[in-house]
């Protein structure tokens, strides 16, 4: 049995906790009590992950004296559109939903992002409440306030920041997560190990056997999530240091840009895009390529991709790629804005870098 972690989270606009490992969703009840005033709690929930959790859930909540009243949403990034947005809206409207109340996302990261972004515009900002159900939501979408919808101009171009009152990261919810799904989301700790340095890197390269085991994961989990906590409260509209968390994902965003339809899921794109942005920074000098090798090595413990041959959804196309990665929101000014390293540890924000030049890089890793 995996140890349950409370993590606070101290922003300028409003600190939180979080609540991580086993036995989370029940040592919520009290504050389930006071954030769903009206003895009924709305949830926004993923229809797959009910299915595997609802008799759970509903426990929980009679401990807490509350009514579960659901809006049923298929998960995916389909559903973050503005018919998405729209519709969860109006289902609120309907509902007569108040202004003290909190509005519960209960699913993966599209969920979440869908679900806040609606409190955030709902009556100009109502409670919110993350209550993820995949790896990749727990250790990263749910913590931070970031919300938003997907538009034909590219993912997450609208939306909010809009801090949620509590994150429930239940560990037993991963439970029924397909290998694959687990993988993606072990990508995101990865990562926070990549950025962060020193021994979380470290005590990741040196996991014993299967690197996705559940027990072994929820300490991950706390750390990466300690990791973004500290970030966003030194930055929480990613004016500056915040951005360093998107460290592969300018390649990332473009891989599921153009990604076959439902063939590429996110943790995949991040975990081969980190790995292009060390290789990147290796050839442009500003690092030694022994920092691209230990990445993919701990990448690849877990099944996931480190290179474009082996990423799902292709073939990809350097010039599409690279097109892609020039309309990407960090963009400021001239060029393309990377997230590059000078060493795991040593990670910086990098603007102005030629299409060419990249496009000229991804030929090579074709």
């Amino acid at each position: 049995m995996s140890e349950l972690f409370r993590i606070p989270v101290d922003t300028a606009s409003k600190r939180y906790e979080v609540l991580a490992g086993a036995g989370a969703l029940e040592a919520a009840v009290p504050q389930l009590e006071h954030l769903c005033p009206k003895g009924r709690a709305i949830i926004a929930a993923d229809s797959a992950a009910l299915r595997a959790h609802k008799p759970r859930l509903d426990a929980a909540l009679a401990g807490a004296g509350l009514t579960a009243d659901i809006i049923a949403l298929d998960g995916g990034e389909g559903v973050k559109t503005w018919d998405g947005v729209r519709d969860l809206v109006n289902a609120l409207l309907d509902r007569e939903m108040a202004r003290s109340e909190s509005l519960i996302a209960f699913g993966g990261g599209t969920v979440g992002d869908l679900a806040g972004f609606a409190a955030a515009i709902m009556k100009r900002g109502c409670g919110f409440i993350q209550m993820p159900t995949t790896l990749l939501a727990q250790v990263d979408s749910s913590v931070g306030g970031k919300t938003g919808i997907n538009t034909g101009h590219g993912k997450n171009l609208v939306g909010s920041f809009h801090q949620p009152d509590l994150v429930i990261a239940d560990s037993a919810f991963l439970e029924s997560l397909p290998r694959r799904e687990l993988a993606a989301g072990y990508a995101e700790i990865v990562k926070a190990g990549l950025i962060e340095g020193g021994a979380l890197f470290d005590s990741m390269e040196a996991v014993p056997g299967d690197p996705l085991a559940l027990d072994g994961l929820v300490p991950f989990i706390a750390e990466a999530v300690r990791f973004k906590a500290r970030i966003v409260a030194q930055d929480e509209r990613e004016a500056g240091l915040r951005a360093l968390l998107n460290l592969g994902h300018t390649f990332a965003h473009a891989f599921e840009a153009e990604a076959k339809k439902g063939a590429l899921i996110h943790g995949e794109a991040v975990a081969c895009g980190i790995v292009m942005a060390l290789r990147f920074s290796a050839q442009a000098g500003l690092c030694e390529p022994g920092a691209a090798r230990r990445a993919a090595s701990v990448f690849q413990r877990a099944g996931l991709p480190v290179s474009l041959s082996d990423l799902p959804g292709g073939p990809y196309t350097p010039s599409a790629l690279t097109a892609r990665m020039g309309q990407d929101k960090k963009n400021a000014g001239a060029g393309i804005t990377l997230i590059l390293a000078r060493g795991i540890g040593e990670v910086f924000i990098s603007t102005g870098h030629d299409p060419a030049q990249i496009e000229t890089f991804l030929q090579g890793e074709i």
